[in-house]
């Protein structure tokens, strides 16, 4: 049997004004959170431009500092090459100048993964969510339940991964939590399941379906054409759907994101990014590499473990924080 978690008469809970200087901003915890991947990265960098000239030795250090940081050679090439041209056409002799220089080359990479997720479009709006195991995934679908209760969305959350009993129990804690419905099975398919939640959603008049897989690796080819046969099952109640279909990758993995990024691509037809772990990790500069070898918006990014520490990703906020 299906189960079924209740929920309060509302689906969305606002808001809350937080008291005047109670936390940080979203900004505040973006630079906290991205402070190791700032250390590797752009602490060195003003040690590099102290010199404050653009010259081979410099281009050198610097490639090998960006290959380190996981950015990736195409982007590595890429931001060598605009630091040349900068270089070259508005004379850098200072080491602002220099570190401007290349935070504008990345800030021209990153832009176009800017891309924030319009669920106005559909109704019921069906978010497919997939991922290895450990990525945090789950734990994203929590976080993105309160986000969207948050812009006024009721959201319903499908336990769709039928394969790890603890990943069910995770999110009915998650949907106890935010007060939202979660449907589940204990056993079989998951792609009942999840037909089941979209078929309720419909009935209820419900604003986002957020649908959990099981965890997999690219590699368990059998794993991976069950997902893709969630995605057809989707298809049946929903001819147009999923609307969107996200990938969770752990920043800690680094140029195996681009991996993860190509195989989900291929078995599921990604359509946008979910970033999480980097806080913990100093490997940021993979979503360089993500922007120059298989570009996908990057819908969100995690910054840490509380509830409200996944926000959609700013491009502009990002490399700031890498640099500032």
């Amino acid at each position: 049997m299906f189960s079924f978690l209740k929920k309060s008469t509302s689906d969305a809970t606002p808001a809350t004004p937080a008291p005047e200087n109670a936390a940080p901003s979203w900004r505040e915890r973006l630079f906290k959170g991205l402070a190791k991947t700032r250390a590797q990265l752009g602490g060195k960098l003003k040690s590099l431009f102290s010199r404050g000239k653009v010259d081979d030795e410099l281009l050198e250090e610097l490639e090998t500092l960006l290959l380190t940081s996981d950015v990736g050679l195409e982007a590595t090439t890429y931001l060598l090459d605009q630091l040349k041209l900068a270089a070259k056409r508005d004379k850098l002799e200072t080491p602002e100048a220099i570190q401007k220089a290349l935070s504008d080359a990345l800030l021209t990479i990153l832009q176009p993964l800017e891309q924030p997720l319009d669920v106005s479009t559909h109704s019921p709006y069906v978010i497919m969510i997939a991922g290895v195991n450990g990525a945090g995934k789950t734990t994203s679908i929590g976080k993105l339940a309160k986000y969207f209760q948050n812009q006024g969305k009721s959201v319903l959350l499908a336990a769709g991964d039928t394969f790890r009993a603890a990943a069910r129990e995770q999110l009915q804690t998650w949907g106890e939590r935010n007060n939202v419905t979660v449907i589940s099975q204990e056993s079989g398919d998951p792609a009942a399941v999840i037909f089941d939640a979209i078929s309720a959603a419909k009935a209820r008049g419900i604003d986002i379906v957020l649908a959990d897989t099981a965890g997999r690796l690219p590699t368990q080819l059998h794993l991976m054409e069950e997902i893709a046969k969630v995605r057809r099952v989707i298809q049946k109640v929903v001819p147009e759907g999923p609307h969107e279909t996200l990938l969770v990758l752990d920043a800690n993995i680094g140029q195996n994101a681009l991996q993860q990024v190509k195989a989900f691509d291929k078995a599921i037809q990604v359509s946008g990014l979910v970033v999480t772990k980097l806080d913990g990790s100093a490997k940021g500069g993979v979503v360089a590499a993500i922007a120059r070898q298989c570009p996908k918006p990057i819908r969100f990014i995690g910054v840490g473990e509380q509830i409200d520490d996944l926000r959609p990703f700013s491009a502009k906020d990002f490399v700031d924080a890498l640099f500032e």
